[in-house]
């Protein structure tokens, strides 16, 4: 009796959990649990890369070079941080990369806001086949034009300077044009027309309707523009000769010695201090960021 109780009870129970199996409810759960799990996997493989980063910029030589690779040091040596900050001018090196940086955030905001104004917003003879010139630039690699343009600012005596890196930007980027004029052409026209029918000219409604109609568009620019110019290697590498006009992307290179002995300890750690300014301004700039993605129209 006891054992066909207890067997009644078992496909009682398998029952019913067949039954929250089979429920809508019980499916969204199972999905969001997987959801989840996945998210977790996921940021431990993105993040791995930076923890081996903080752990190495604290371990000593002899550490960095053990295998199997030890993850947590047995002293942390927290003078690596400051070791690294000044074996070389890290200071100055910060300096040239936030002047060349913001620079260039400046110049590239302000050119693609005002071209991609004019290609989504005005009527021109040509305008269409000119946009499709911009367009075809994505298409070119940068390498094809490097050589031709290193000839061109060696003639003008703009080599060892960031004047090659910086001008360029405020003549726009056929990415960034692009991504604003998509943009531009959702807002409504209603307030073109009636500014035009007060008299406001188009450049006044450029500056006074258009732009803070998309300042998150225009700030989501502004963030890119900043983040792939701060952490730039090839165009400083270049153009740039003299140690002291170093942004850091170049400045880390002076870890390495010259019989392939590199300090990974003080490089790491001269890493993590880098690091810091674009993950600040990403978190403080997070939510503008992603609204302006949003609203642009731009994925992945």
């Amino acid at each position: 009796m006891a054992v066909r109780t207890s067997t009644a009870t078992r496909t009682a129970e398998r029952s019913s959990i067949g039954k929250v199996l089979s429920s809508k409810s019980g499916q969204d759960g199972i999905i969001r649990v997987l959801a989840l799990v996945l998210c977790i996997l996921g940021a431990l493989v993105i993040l791995s890369p930076l923890a081996w980063m903080i752990s190495t910029s604290l371990k000593t030589r002899v550490e960095v070079l053990k295998f199997p690779p030890v993850w947590i040091p047995t002293v942390p040596q927290w003078g690596n941080y400051p070791e690294a900050l000044t074996i070389s001018p890290f200071g100055r090196y910060f300096y040239n990369t936030f002047f060349y940086a913001i620079m260039r955030m400046v110049g590239e905001t302000f050119s693609c806001a005002f071209i991609a104004y004019g290609f989504a917003r005005l009527k021109a003879p040509g305008k269409n086949f000119l946009f499709l010139l911009v367009l075809a630039t994505l298409m070119m690699p940068r390498w094809a034009t490097l050589i031709p343009q290193y000839i061109f600012f060696s003639k003008i005596g703009w080599v060892n300077s960031y004047l090659p890196l910086i001008v360029p930007g405020f003549f726009g980027s056929s990415y960034l044009i692009f991504m604003l004029r998509q943009f531009f052409r959702t807002l409504p026209k209603d307030y073109e027309e009636a500014a035009l029918i007060d008299g406001a000219n188009y450049l006044r409604i450029w500056a006074g309707i258009i732009v803070p109609l998309s300042l998150p568009a225009i700030g989501a620019l502004a963030i890119m523009s900043f983040m792939f110019h701060y952490q730039d290697f090839d165009g400083p590498l270049i153009y740039i000769s003299d140690t002291l006009k170093y942004p850091v992307s170049l400045g880390l290179q002076q870890f390495k010695g010259p019989m392939g002995d590199t300090a990974f300890h003080l490089m790491m750690a001269a890493s993590v201090v880098a690091l810091i300014p674009p993950v600040v301004l990403f978190f403080l700039a997070q939510r503008y960021f992603i609204q302006g993605v949003v609203v642009s129209g731009v994925k992945g």
